[in-house]
């Protein structure tokens, strides 16, 4: 079994009825269970915040002013530059994100120790958990993500990039054409305006980063008296003939080495010593060149403040836009286009043939990757729709089945391709045999979208893993035998990746590798001691409990035990 790590700990404080509470997760299949109200929804909404999520202050626990989730990860080898780049600090393989929120609704978000926003730690969560509630079901009904989840089976990646690139240089290029046309009328007086502006930016020929070096050139050049002064200040109290850092250093250092090697600590600081005087070395001979390198150059200063007057004079004529650096920046992609577009206007009809020559090669192109693509995702269609249909009559839905029915359009017209080629993609079910499949959203109930659901994800686990999958009501609408199995599944999944789920079911409950409970103290809060990991004898205890209401009834017991034991001989695949 290769169970990916995951989701390790959230800590709590101040959300909802949770006074505070420090929750630990385990490899496999955790579940969180509780009576109704004691706060198990609370928990993943704490993990919903610590993801980037909309927070609420309403959210935060009455009385107290503020609220602060902390989430504890084990991070992807792939992430871990990523996460450095950032300025999250990694302990142990591990990365601490942490979230609060004030009760006068001010949120802050800190991604191992550095602070961040709340978009990038959303793109990162996607990579560390994925989470279904029930109301996540309704992505079944969406075009989006049933062509996703199809092109994911199939491993489409790179075609389906490369028919976004065509589409894309296809609606460029035809666009460029159809300008092309309408300034024919104006022929010469846009090739005069385009041709000024090369002239005058071929003139001045800036490169992209000499704003920037002639105002941090000037800066020095406009205080070299302050600088000198400076300096010399700093090599007089450093190094002169009176004194010397340098020599009182290595007089220091050398009184040690009388007694090197009878005490390690005294080495330690004699080693210290000599680190620190290399460095005073090091800087006082930097500022010796420092001084004999600063020069006062007036002819320079006047060149300077010229170049900085064209180069803005440039900006201000033909720049777009208020901010004068993106305006810059700007002049260079526009100089790029320029000398395009004059070409383009000066070859005439004779270029417009060319150029459409360009679209209709593109346009083949396109067409040839679009219907391959529509071909690859009909036969992969096939085998996905089974293989989901296989897991559905699994969860207790003997009759059921799926179809994934993709509908390409003719391609006959460049009106007939999107971006992502030429296919809708539909999902159709039916719970009963012999019955024509229909639209998922109209005919199946909260109960069979939620295994559906369920059934996706443990297809697709295989082949796109994610350590920590979540699942809130995904139990919603079923009972019986129909719980019991997908139970069975979700315990399935857990074998390769961490599971968590917040069930009400004890025939869900049942298949718990960590059994955690979430009880109100008699104040109605929740704090650190009502979140327990439970014991094999404690388990069937709670297991009554969500059985029959009452923990001590006797046959409520037997039953807890039966399925206890059932979960025991099951053989998991």
């Amino acid at each position: 079994m290769r169970v990916l790590r995951g989701l390790e700990e959230i800590s709590i404080r101040n959300l909802g009825v949770i006074e505070s509470a420090e929750i630990e997760f385990k490899p496999g299949l955790n579940v969180l269970t509780g009576e109704t109200g004691a706060g198990k929804t609370m928990v993943l909404t704490a993990l919903s915040l610590i993801l980037g999520g909309k927070s609420e202050s309403e959210k935060v626990r009455s009385g107290t002013e503020r609220m602060i989730a902390t989430g504890r990860f084990a991070v992807p080898d792939h992430l871990v530059d990523q996460l450095i780049d950032l300025g999250a600090e990694l302990e142990d393989g591990s990365l601490l994100i942490s979230r609060t929120v004030t009760s006068d609704g001010k949120s802050r978000i800190n991604l191992g120790g550095a602070p961040s926003t709340f978009g990038k730690v959303s793109e990162l969560a996607g990579e560390l958990v994925e989470v279904h509630a029930q109301s996540s079901t309704s992505r079944l009904t969406k075009p989006l993500f049933v062509r996703t989840t199809l092109d994911t089976f199939a491993g489409h990646a790179a075609l389906v990039q490369k028919v976004m690139t065509l589409h894309s240089q296809f609606g460029e290029m035809d666009e460029r054409i159809a300008q092309l046309k309408k300034d024919q009328s104006n022929r010469e007086k846009e090739i005069e305006k385009l041709s000024e502006f090369m002239k005058a930016f071929g003139a001045v020929a800036p490169t992209l980063d000499e704003l920037a070096q002639i105002e941090i050139e000037l800066i020095r050049l406009n205080n070299v008296d302050e600088l000198q002064q400076a300096a010399s200040e700093a090599l007089t109290l450093a190094d002169t003939e009176d004194f010397s850092i340098s020599e009182a250093l290595f007089g220091a250092r050398r009184a040690l080495e009388h007694v090197a090697g009878k005490d390690a600590a005294l080495d330690s600081l004699a080693e210290n010593l000599g680190d620190a005087l290399y460095a005073i070395q090091e800087v006082v001979g930097a500022l010796h060149r420092y001084l004999a390198a600063l020069d006062a150059d007036p002819r320079r200063l006047e060149f300077l403040q010229e170049r900085k007057s064209t180069i803005s004079s440039l900006i201000k004529k033909f720049g777009e836009g208020i901010d004068r650096e993106i305006a810059f920046v700007g002049l260079f992609s526009r100089a790029t286009e320029s000398g395009a577009r004059i070409a383009d206007l000066e070859g005439g009809g004779a270029r417009i043939a060319d150029l459409e020559g360009e679209l209709a090669r593109i346009f083949l192109e396109l067409s040839d990757a679009a219907h391959e693509l529509s071909q690859s995702r009909k036969a992969a269609a096939l085998v996905l729709q089974e293989r989901i249909s296989t897991e559905v009559r699994s969860l207790a839905m003997a009759h059921s089945s799926l179809a994934i029915e993709v509908n390409p359009r003719s391609g006959n017209d460049p009106a007939d391709f999107m971006s992502h080629g030429l296919d809708e993609v539909l999902l159709l079910f039916t719970s009963h045999e012999g019955a024509t499949p229909g639209p998922i959203h109209k005919v199946a109930s909260g109960g069979e979208l939620s295994r559906v659901m369920l059934a996706i994800e443990v297809v697709l686990a295989d082949l796109n893993p994610v350590a920590t999958y979540i699942f809130d009501e995904v139990d919603a609408g079923v009972g019986g035998k129909a719980a019991v199995e997908v139970g069975r599944r979700l315990k399935s999944l857990a074998q390769d990746s961490q599971v968590i789920v917040v069930t009400h079911l004890a025939q869900v409950a049942v298949w718990a590798d960590n059994h955690l409970v979430v009880r109100k103290s008699e104040g109605g809060s929740v704090s650190i001691s009502d979140v327990v990991a439970l014991s094999e004898g404690e388990r069937s205890i709670e297991i009554a409990r969500m059985l029959s209401g009452q923990e001590d009834s006797a046959t409520a017991r037997q039953h807890a035990i039966e399925l206890l034991e059932m979960v025991k001989k099951s053989v998991i695949s």
